[in-house]
Parts: C-alpha cells; sequence; structure tokens
C-alpha cells in the first residue's frame, strides 16, 4: 500500500514552513545598525584644562607686569620716588618690636581654624548627599548636613579667635604694626610693590616694621575680609532668624553666597602668597619671628612649625563623620536624614 507523503513540520501554532520562512527572512530589510551614543567630554579633563589656561594666563600678566617693572625702575622720575618712599615709613613712637607670645599664639590658632574652615567650606559646595545630618535639639525641624554644622562651628571658633585677637593688639599696642598711621603707606606700598615686580626686593626686616605693602595686606585681611566672612557667614548659618522676613528682604541670603565664596578665594590667595613669601625672604628668620618668638637664624622655629603643620594635618584628616558626629551629638541631634 502506498504511503501519504509526509507532511511539513510546523510549528505549535501552526506558522509558515522553513522554507517559508527563510523567503520572508530574505525578502525582510536587514535591521539598522544601533545608532553609536555622541562622545561626551570628560567633565574633570575638561576643568583641569580650564584651570590650565588661567594659570598660564596669570603666569603670563606676572611676566609682563616684571617686564614693565624693569623698565619703570630706570626712569629718573621712578627712581626718585622709590628714594622719597623706601617702601616703609616709621611706626609711632613706641611701638615695641617683636611678636609677643598671645600674637604667636593667635597665629596658629588662625592658621588651624582657617585651614579647616577652606576644606569644609569646599566639601559644603561639592556636596551631593551628606553623610549625616545635625540639628538642634529645640528645633529639630532646622536641620543642616553634619558637614555644614562643623564649617560654622569651625567659624564661630574663627570669629571667637579674631575678637581676643583685636581686643589684645588695641590693648598692647600692637596694633601699630598693621593698622596704617600716616597717609605715606599708600606711595609706600607703591614702592615696595615695584620693588618686588622689578625683583629687587625691599629689605625685610618684619620684626621692626613690614613694610607698607605688607602692612595694608594685613590690615585688609583682618579689618575688611575678615568682617566680610563672618558677616556673610553668619547670614547663612542656623543663627540667622530665618523667619523674620524683614531681616530677610534687607539682607537677602543671594547677597551673601555671591560675596562669601569670593572672600573665602582671597582667604587662599592671601595664604599661599604669605607662606611663599615667608619662605622666599628668609625662611629660618622669619618662622623664628612668629613661632619661636627670637630674632635670630636657627631651626629652632622651623622645627615649632613642622609641629604646627602636622598638627593641621592631623585634624584635617580626622575632621571626618565618623569623628565629627559623636562631638556634634553633644551639642544637638546627629540624624542619618
Amino acid at each position: 500500500m502506498q504511503m501519504p507523503p509526509r507532511a511539513e513540520p510546523t510549528t505549535a501554532a501552526g506558522s509558515q514552513t522553513t522554507d517559508t520562512l527563510s523567503r520572508r527572512a530574505a525578502s525582510s530589510p536587514s535591521p539598522t545598525p544601533p545608532t553609536q551614543a555622541p562622545r561626551v567630554a570628560n567633565p574633570r579633563r575638561r576643568r583641569w584644562w580650564k584651570v590650565a589656561a588661567w594659570a598660564l594666563a596669570g603666569a603670563l600678566s606676572v611676566a609682563v607686569a616684571v617686564l614693565v617693572a624693569r623698565w619703570l625702575v630706570t626712569l629718573d622720575g621712578v627712581r626718585q620716588f622709590m628714594v622719597d618712599y623706601p617702601g616703609e615709613y616709621p611706626l609711632p613712637e613706641g611701638t615695641a618690636p617683636g611678636f609677643p607670645a598671645w600674637v604667636r599664639w593667635q597665629h596658629f590658632f588662625n592658621l588651624f581654624l582657617m585651614a579647616l574652615i577652606i576644606r569644609t567650606g569646599l566639601q559644603v559646595r561639592t556636596e551631593q548627599k551628606p553623610a549625616a545630618y545635625w540639628s538642634p535639639r529645640a528645633k529639630a525641624d532646622r536641620k543642616v548636613s553634619l558637614t555644614v554644622w562643623l564649617h560654622q562651628s569651625l567659624d564661630a571658633l574663627w570669629v571667637i579667635n579674631g575678637a581676643v585677637f583685636i581686643v589684645l593688639l588695641i590693648v598692647s599696642g600692637h596694633w601699630a604694626r598693621i593698622v596704617p598711621s600716616s597717609i605715606e603707606v599708600f606711595p609706600n606700598a607703591l614702592s615696595a610693590a615695584l620693588q618686588y615686580l622689578s625683583l629687587d626686593w625691599p629689605t625685610e626686616h618684619g620684626w621692626a616694621n613690614y613694610n607698607s605693602l605688607q602692612q595694608l595686606a594685613y590690615f585688609v585681611t583682618v579689618f575688611v575680609a575678615a568682617p566680610l566672612s563672618a558677616a556673610t557667614g553668619l547670614r547663612m548659618s542656623l543663627l540667622w532668624p530665618a523667619s523674620n522676613a524683614r531681616l530677610n528682604r534687607l539682607y537677602p541670603t543671594e547677597v551673601a553666597r555671591a560675596i562669601h565664596f569670593p572672600v573665602m578665594l582671597y582667604f587662599v590667595s592671601f595664604i599661599v602668597m604669605h607662606v611663599a613669601m615667608v619662605f622666599a625672604t628668609g625662611a629660618l628668620r622669619n618662622l623664628n619671628h612668629m613661632f619661636a618668638g627670637t630674632d635670630a637664624i636657627n631651626w629652632v622655629g622651623f622645627a615649632w612649625f613642622i609641629g604646627a603643620a602636622a598638627v593641621i594635618a592631623a585634624a584635617w584628616t580626622l575632621a571626618r563623620p565618623l569623628i565629627v558626629a559623636p562631638v556634634a551629638n553633644v551639642f544637638g541631634r546627629v540624624s542619618n536624614r
């Protein structure tokens, strides 16, 4: 008996035969390859390029300024100006030379606090998800990140240290070292600036008298930049009465923010320039002035400086949530959210 022809295999759903599927697949257009995503520039690399561009522009500006200054000091009128105004003027009679112990300790405390304030301030600006939060016990609804609490606490200590410094400055008569007492401070400061830029630096004897450019820089730092930093920091702190609508209108937080960060950049620039000049104009003698209290050339002040730097480095390392949280919990409430 003749067997019937074998049927083509089908799928469970009764789909087309293999030949039919093959012909349809051959007639179908080939799938479009996925579009490759455009390459995005690395933001970190772009940021470093911007920093490098600014650094190059700054270096070129300094080079041009040096060339101009070296040309200016060859002119007869400029040379006579620098003879009339050598870069400093006599201090008021009775101003004691040297740096008493309280000045040296205040200097260390200020350096210590400023280093941590700058560190935590930069952390506040870049922080995305805080590791912990802090709130006052009486006002649990007003909470800030633990980093903000540390930053504001360091600010408060810095303001107290500065207030003590200014009181002692006035009482002791040491104020004459950094507060201009003659209109001659301005032409002398210009003369000192020309000497620095022409690379024929003024004679350094800060033990007895700063040059006028130094005096103006210290005056601006203590009596202009520091109060601005404190006033703008207060506006953004938990101490500000946030519910007072009139005060908020008179002193908007946007104004405080617009001033606070540039002032911090000023402090960073001042510290970098100050430390550079300390080492460039006689490191051992200058470090003895501020750390050992002597006008001598030996390694005592340098040893004290290394010890101070080690303390600051240790505090910089330990300023992290695991260490800060127990301290913050004493003054308020620390939580994870």
